[in-house]
């Protein structure tokens, strides 16, 4: 290469490149190095722009700035070509020869002629309303130092002095005219982009834009550099990313119907998950693999090459054309390395998502096509929420598993070229380590396993108490449910603990294992009878780190790839579940007569696919076209499963099941209404086109129109999750008015007349099941059978069995009459709207609480903005403890110092080593600290992590011998020894501090939210609330101390680091000040956009919880209804917000990555560049730029882990936030003060109302205004009125569910303000109208607090007639389900009555109670207390 330039440039082969010529730098180093070169770059980078798509407009003429950047790059691809005439023609224009000329000019040539076709395309592109890419912009300027430079040459040579040469001067001109193009150039690209006739066809306001779409579209420069992210983060630094909607469109591979159509091409229903995922994706992530092994192969390219380039520089033998070689190889291959890794990891994040849509739909799906054995809420939320996500680490996993054996291989194979068969024995030592490891992941796994069933049990428990808070405070259940859900968190701790302290012990086994086999090695290659020196230490040492990193992350690896499997089973066995397949459960064959509707014969049916539940058998059931069925029977007799049986709900386990018209589904009217957080009207409508004249004879039919008048926006108002800002009528006639609304030819209404009153019930009957449903199939089931006198067919059904059907005038009287005293006295105060004590319907004031005048209930989620409040850091430091903390900082202090120390003392080892070599060979030059003996370049070369520099003279040891190697030796492992303890302290105590901080940020969460009030709840989705307790929680208790770790130890490490920089070398610090700088200025970009990203995540995750627990909750209605495609696409709307957060937030991170990496790659090229052009100088220190490059490489590789882990660590403390904002903001229930009553101050029960004012809320009507009365002990007092009269106010004052603006309520004369929550509601029962069971025994759910005998349980289940019930689920302890779904409505109701009068409360309130017969045995069972107060608040 050296007699090529030498030719080229006509010089001498010594010097061919020099790079001064007297007073100004050589003209062929300015052609080549500063003129070919950028004008290259400059080719290459406006090629990457040829293919930008074209702007919709792009026919407008371009702007001034882009006409003048064309023309000028026009003009400036021209000039080059003139140039050379001057140069070809005799005698030649100079300065340099004409091969070197020709190549710079040409090259100037093509950069310029590329350059337009790229602004050219730009101009017509999206681009052209503004500057176009900066980096492009930048490119053309990089040639102004070369024609600066070459026209100070022509200043200095006199071109334009006497005489005057045509050639010299022509040569000026043109380069006169170059650098004023180019300043044109300039002034274009200053001047504002944009077609100024676009700006007059926008309107005066201007409607919001669709973001861009993600990288689609773009060049692979900008694919490379994510240039097309920069949108997104402007408005990330701006604060403008407050909604989901800010961030980019997902590329076309990754939105959700792209994938579901991919996946449901290689999904068949019953087939593996796993082979699908393959199928659909599987061989895009395989060819991800030779990324992962070029880059592999690029790790070890580094080191070797520096190895050269400072070989090159000691010895100073080789030609220069190996050190440029060396010098572009390091550059080359840091830059390529960094690029593959980069897009390597950036890609199978893009396969990842692409997996997690795939996945999340199909679960969502088969939600949707669940047959009746459903898993719980919690358990399907589980499965969304935590085991989708750990199947998808399989995607970092899988190559990380090949990848790491083949860089030990090569790792091992370089060791043995070392130090020959002495590795062997240090080998030998991290292979024994494996087994050991292999037993530590194998109990990993199984208590990950353990965990997560306590997490599925602790979510699902949660589902339910937030389900039915209202219930459990008016109970005062708060703490004994709080105490089972912290049940459940302590068991699952118990196994967080033991995998957090198997954990701590891999860290620690394969933290101290580089120290121990380095030791190992050292001993055996001395004793094999081998000198050690500087090289081979230095070498092996650093190879032994290499061997050290995949035997670390190997474990993490294969516990990556277990937990994957774990959740792969999880989620498989949910997708095995049966589906819900109408052409299997109906008969094909229309019923047997063409009037008949549904036909039934010889049908078994279940509740479960085995029959061990109760089953229902009907021999023949025939029901025709327009008539009205009526289904009675005593409470668990199987009316509601009849009806569950015909809308395809149970099991069929043999017979016949024949529905006509059944493609056009049915109107479903649910025993328990299901209503959806939204207006009244969109539940009403539920996705139909919205008929006015349908609309209104509905709204009157069901009786409504009352009820929407004195709501604050009418239909438009929102209720809250599962309406619970509705009254029980209320949301029964909402959900019948959502059936009568589809106009179905069959009915199936579901006891629609149980909540409401004699009146209203009177109204549906004939308005709305005999008038607007006249023309239809009606199946009613009903307790009130005055209301099947004009039935066509009544059914009588006992024990699941049907056995008798007839007309009403026979089996009516069969049925137990109604008793007087409710037909007589019932009448009289039955004429308001049903009300429900669970749910006490709002009064107009009260749903003015939370509904503004827009009718508004469901508030945005709020988002904190800005970096992570210091509060939030603070808060995690007082849940580990200030003590803990403090210990756990000062054992990574010195766990650092003493591994540096240990470094330290292997090089002064070494140098006195080297100080009795060179003695020995009596060298003349003394040795001193700052030779390059001591700091030989190699050695110093693969020491970049942690190599000290010794800057203290130590006494020498004794004279060279085996002492001395057993000095050295002895003093080097009781340092390291030391350190070994120190990685252990600190491993057990992070583990230790991050559970506790785990288990106080729950508790603290969990009683802030039991002790809320119900206005929280009402306004609150439930999801919402659950993804605190499922997501965030996850994030606490795992993700967040990884990357907390990884941050401490990049931390400590950059410490010990500087410490050495800054005392061994100390100029190396000047290099800092820029690099810190630079550093700041991306990380502040990046951090800006990925706080909001990650907040914008957890924000859009919380709808796909609501929206999945929604649809199995109305998952009958929806099938009935034929909504599941549209519940399908509004999951995957759901689901593209959610992965646009995702997306964004990774290739943000991949953002950030690459340009790290590339800062560090060009440190170390530029100081390889400047090495090189010192050593044709002579002024090169071969130990000082070997002590450069390797520190130079390991401060940058720190420093970008530094800003990775401090970012991620930042972005999961927002998990920690959302904790906090729970904890610090939601309001509380006003406790009371405790007082000295002693047990039994509520003797009598008296209640008195003093001048009672409840005012929700500053400015609105009073809800109750004055309210004054006294009921006398004994008493049973009914409280009538119409909708918003009060009537539930005066239950949530009395139970201070809402405390009174004035006024007081006494209990046997004692105030009840003054008294604690807890002490009042324990001497209050209430029997609600909707009953709230949860999972667990029988005994918990009638003594969740365990304070009765068995005798006094079972003498309360005897009292409401279900022992034998109780006794067939085998007894107290039989398990009821979750909500009790192993008892029917009426049974559940029941049980509730058992629950209440197994209290001593001397004030027991009662709803309107649904079976008439519950309401006679309440009725006996209170007047057998004759100290006993009812309040039968019949609100109906």
């Amino acid at each position: 290469m050296e007699r090529f330039l030498a030719r080229l440039c006509d010089t001498s082969a010594l010097q061919p490149l020099p790079v001064w010529e007297g007073d100004t730098t050589g003209h062929c180093f300015t052609q080549l190095v500063l003129s070919a070169l950028p004008h290259a770059l400059l080719a290459v980078l406006s090629a990457c722009y040829w293919g930008t798509p074209r702007s919709p407009d792009y026919n407008l003429p371009c702007s001034p700035g882009w006409r003048l950047r064309l023309t000028a790059s026009f003009l400036l691809s021209i000039f080059p070509l003139l140039d050379l005439l001057p140069v070809a023609l005799p005698p030649g224009a100079g300065p340099g020869p004409v091969g070197l000329e020709v190549l710079a000019g040409g090259v100037a040539a093509v950069a310029w002629i590329s350059h337009s076709l790229a602004l050219w395309v730009l101009a017509h592109s999206p681009h052209g309303h503004s500057q176009g890419p900066l980096a492009l912009a930048l490119a053309a300027f990089l040639p102004a130092p070369a024609l600066v430079l070459t026209l100070l040459w022509h200043c200095q040579r006199g071109t334009l002095l006497p005489p005057l040469l045509p050639g010299p001067l022509a040569r000026l001109c043109l380069l006169i005219l170059q650098l004023a193009a180019l300043l044109a150039y300039g002034l274009g690209w200053a001047v504002p982009g944009g077609r100024q006739e676009s700006w007059a066809q926008e309107p005066l306001l201007p409607e919001r834009q669709e973001t861009e779409i993600a990288e689609d579209g773009e060049s692979w420069l900008s694919r490379f550099s994510y240039a097309w992210l920069t949108p997104l983060l402007a408005r990330g630094a701006h604060g403008e990313l407050q909604q989901p909607r800010d961030i980019c469109r997902l590329p076309h591979r990754l939105h959700p119907t792209y994938l579901a159509r991919v996946f449901q091409a290689h999904w068949q229903e019953g087939g593996q998950l796993w082979r699908a995922l393959y199928g659909a994706f599987g061989r895009c992530y395989l060819a991800l693999g030779l990324l992962k092994l070029v880059g592999t192969m690029l790790g070890f390219s580094g080191p070797l090459l520096l190895s050269l380039l400072v070989g090159f520089l000691e010895e100073g033998q080789e030609p220069l054309s190996n050190g440029l070689l060396y010098a572009l190889g390091l550059a080359g291959g840091a830059v390529l390395g960094a690029v593959l890794q980069n897009q390597y990891g950036y890609e199978v994040r893009k396969v990842t998502l692409q997996a997690r849509g795939a996945v999340l739909n199909i679960l969502y799906r088969k939600t949707l096509q669940l047959g009746p054995s459903r898993p719980p809420a919690g358990e399907a939320l589980n499965l969304l929420g935590t085991d989708s996500e750990r199947l998808l680490s399989f995607a970092g996993s899988f190559h990380e598993a090949w990848g790491l054996p083949l860089q030990l291989a090569i790792t091992l194979y370089l060791l043995h070229q070392q130090v020959g068969v002495a590795f062997v024995g240090g080998l030998i030592l991290a292979l024994l380590l494996v087994p050991v490891n292999k037993v530590i992941a194998t109990r990993i796994m199984a208590s990950n396993q353990e965990m997560l069933q306590h997490k599925d049990a602790r979510v699902k428990l949660m589902t339910e108490l937030l389900s039915g808070i209202r219930v459990i405070k008016f109970f005062g259940w708060e703490q004994a449910l709080g105490a089972r859900v912290e049940t459940c968190r302590a068991q699952e701790l118990g196994r967080l603990r033991v995998i957090k302290y198997l954990d701590a012990a891999c860290v620690y086994l394969w933290a101290a294992l580089p120290v121990v086999i380095s030791i190992v090695i050292f001993i055996t290659y001395v004793l094999m009878g081998h000198q050690l020196t500087a090289t081979k230490v230095f070498t092996a040492l650093a190879l032994v780190r290499m061997l050290i990193l995949p035997l670390n992350n190997f474990p993490w690896v294969i516990n990556g790839l277990l937990e994957a499997k774990v959740s792969l089973d999880r989620i498989q066995r949910f997708l095995d579940l049966p589906n819900h397949n109408p052409k299997a459960y109906y008969s094909q064959d229309p019923p047997t007569e063409l009037s008949t509707v549904v036909e039934l014969h010889e049908a078994l049916f279940s509740w479960d696919p085995v029959g061990t539940s109760q089953e229902t058998f009907i021999s023949h059931l025939e029901v025709k076209k327009g008539a009205l069925v009526g289904i009675v029977g005593k409470v668990g007799c199987g009316k509601s499963s009849l009806l569950a049986a015909i809308a395809g709900e149970l099991h069929r386990l043999r017979g016949r099941v024949a529905v006509w018209g059944l493609s056009n589904g049915f109107g479903l009217a649910t025993q328990e209404p299901w209503i959806q957080f939204a207006t009244i009207r969109d539940n009403i409508l539920f996705g139909k086109t919205f008929d006015a004249r349908l609309y209104k004879e509905v709204l009157e039919a069901c009786a409504l129109n009352d009820d929407l008048s004195i709501l604050p926006a009418g239909d438009r108002t929102e209720v809250g999750e599962k309406g619970v800002t509705l009254s029980g009528g209320q949301r029964a006639r909402i959900a019948l008015a959502r059936a009568v609304y589809q106009e179905k030819e069959l009915y199936l209404l579901d006891d629609p007349l149980a909540a409401v009153d004699a009146d209203v019930a009177n109204h549906l009957l004939h308005r709305c099941i005999l008038g607007v449903l006249s023309h239809t199939t009606r199946l009613l089931c009903t307790h009130r059978t005055e209301y099947l006198e004009k039935a066509d067919l009544v059914l009588l059904l006992e024990a699941g069995r049907l056995v008798r059907a007839g007309p009403p005038s026979e089996i009516l009287p069969l049925v137990q009459a109604v008793p007087k005293v409710w037909a007589e006295d019932g009448q009289e105060s039955d004429s308001a709207t049903a009300q429900s004590v669970r749910s006490p319907e709002k009064t107009k004031e009260g749903l003015k609480v939370e509904e503004g005048a827009s009718g508004r209930l469901l508030q945005e989620e709020s988002k904190k903005e800005g970096a992570v409040a210091f509060h939030v850091y603070r808060a995690y430091w007082r849940a580990i403890g200030t003590g803990l903390a403090l210990a756990i900082f000062f054992s990574l202090l010195l766990m650092q110092a003493t591994r540096n120390a240990a470094d330290w003392w292997l090089s002064h080892w070494v140098s006195q080593l080297k100080t009795a070599g060179n003695d020995s060979q009596e060298v003349a030059a003394p040795i001193t600290l700052d030779s390059t003996g001591l700091l030989s370049a190699q050695l110093l070369l693969f020491s970049p992590g942690s190599f000290c520099t010794s800057i203290f003279l130590l006494p020498k040891a004794a004279p060279s011998g085996s002492s001395d190697v057993r000095f050295y030796l002895t003093v080097y492992a009781t340092i390291a020894g030391v350190n070994s303890l120190c990685t252990l302290l600190r491993a057990l105590l992070f583990a230790a501090g991050t559970l506790r901080a785990a288990a106080t940020l729950h508790r603290r969460l969990l009683c802030r939210v039991l002790m809320a009030p119900v206005t929280f709840f009402d306004s609150t989705p439930m999801g919402r609330v659950l993804n605190r307790f499922s997501s965030d929680v996850a994030c606490v208790d795992d993700s967040l101390p990884f990357i907390l770790n990884i941050l401490l130890a990049n931390s400590v490490g950059l410490l010990g680091l500087l410490a050495v920089l800054g005392s061994g070398l100390p100029w190396l610090l000047l290099l800092l000040p820029p690099l810190s700088l630079i550093y700041y200025r991306v990380q502040r970009r990046y951090r800006a956009s990925s706080r909001e990203l990650r907040r914008l995540g957890s924000l859009t995750l919380s709808p796909l919880y609501t929206h999945l627990a929604d649809t199995l909750a109305g998952l009958p209605v929806l099938r009935a209804t034929g909504a599941t495609d549209r519940f399908e696409e509004e999951n995957q709307r759901l689901l593209e917000l959610n992965q646009r957060c995702q997306f964004a937030s990774s290739a943000t991170m991949q953002w950030l990555d690459i340009r790290l990496q590339l800062m560090g790659a060009a440190v170390v090229s530029a100081i390889a560049g400047i090495a090189l052009v010192q050593h044709q100088q002579g002024l090169a220190d071969p130990g000082l730029v070997g002590l450069s490059l390797s520190y130079a490489l390991s401060l940058t590789g720190l420093l970008s882990g530094l800003v990775s882990s401090f970012t991620q660590t930042e972005t999961m403390l927002v998990s920690v936030e959302r904790l906090e904002e729970y904890t610090c903001d939601v309001p509380q229930e006003p406790q009371g003060q405790p007082m000295q009553l002693g047990t039994g101050w509520l003797t009598q029960g008296s209640v008195e109302f003093q001048d009672v004012v409840l005012v929700y809320r500053p400015g609105l009507p009073n809800a109750l205004d004055g309210v004054t009365f006294r009921v006398q002990p004994g008493e049973k007092l009914g409280i009538v009125g119409r909708t918003g009269s009060g009537k539930s106010s005066l239950l949530l004052v009395l139970f201070r569910l809402l405390e009174p603006s004035s006024g007081r309520v006494l209990l046997d004369g004692v105030d009840t303000s003054q008294l604690e929550l807890a002490e009042l509601r324990s001497q209050l029962a209430i029997i609600p109208q909707e009953p709230f069971l949860f999972s667990g025994t029988v005994r918990e759910n009638l003594d969740p607090r365990g304070l009765y005998e068995d005798l006094a349980l079972w003498q309360a289940v005897e009292q409401c007639h279900l022992r034998e019930v109780i006794t067939s689920m085998g007894g107290l302890d039989g398990e009821l389900g979750e909500g009790g779904r192993s008892l029917s409505l009426g049974q559940r109701q029941l049980l509730c009555l058992a629950r209440a009068l197994l209290t001593d409360a001397k004030v027991r309130s009662c709803a309107s109670m649904r079976p008439q017969q519950v309401w006679t045995r309440r009725q006996t069972s209170c007047s057998s207390r004759p100290s006993a107060n009812a309040l039968p608040t019949r609100q109906c």
